[in-house]
């Protein structure tokens, strides 16, 4: 059985694009995992992606995610509320002065409280400075990511409020296949979740 998949690319070509959301309140951080780490990746990869059919990188060897992670160019930063991993945002740099935002999202326990605009807003900033980090790297001249209609309901309004514009849309058939988890049962219940607050945080990427 497939479903039909809706897939917009979207992106911003200056710095002057990006519009930050505001901090949310509480304690919340945001860390570079600066060490390539294949477990704490595919921890996050699970986590956020599981009730969104991320499911791509199931099959890689630890060697394949190590081998990812330590490219030139990659970095991984991570959401903490009150020390607890809430979510991450992933960067590639590709060629001439291109990066792309790889996968972004929360761990549902931590969607609708505003953590998500911070964390794309801070992670856009840090795709736009990436090369300062990075000696040979040539200056960010564009930031892109694509999100699909398996995402969140909010991940588009998130997108264009924080300056994406759209350049793309193709439309696909995909197998249907289960959200894989991080296990049976691990979405929190509703009520947990702030009853107006829009879910920004719900804004996730596949490839």
């Amino acid at each position: 059985m497939s479903i039909t998949v809706t897939t917009w690319s979207l992106e911003q070509t200056s710095p002057a694009d990006l519009r930050p959301a505001a901090e949310p309140a509480g304690e919340v951080r945001i860390v570079r995992a600066e060490i390539p780490s294949p477990e704490f990746s595919r921890f996050l990869y699970t986590a956020v992606g599981g009730d969104v059919r991320w499911t791509d990188r199931l099959t890689l060897s630890y060697t394949q995610w190590q081998e990812f992670l330590s490219r030139p160019g990659v970095e991984t930063w991570v959401a903490y509320e009150k020390g607890t991993p809430a979510g991450y945002l992933e960067l590639e740099a590709g060629p001439e002065g291109v990066v792309e935002i790889v996968y972004f999202g929360l761990i549902p326990a931590f969607r609708g409280r505003r953590i998500g605009g911070h964390l794309l807003s801070y992670g856009v900033a840090r795709a736009w400075d990436l090369a300062e980090r990075w000696p040979g790297a040539e200056p960010t001249k564009r930031v892109w990511l694509h999100t699909c209609s398996k995402d969140g309901p909010y991940a588009m309004d998130n997108y264009l409020r924080r300056g994406f514009t759209l350049f793309d849309t193709k439309i696909t058939e995909e197998p249907e296949v289960a959200a894989p988890g991080p296990w049976p049962g691990a979405q929190p219940p509703q009520e947990t979740h702030a009853p107006h607050a829009p879910q920004e945080t719900e804004a996730t990427r596949s490839v």
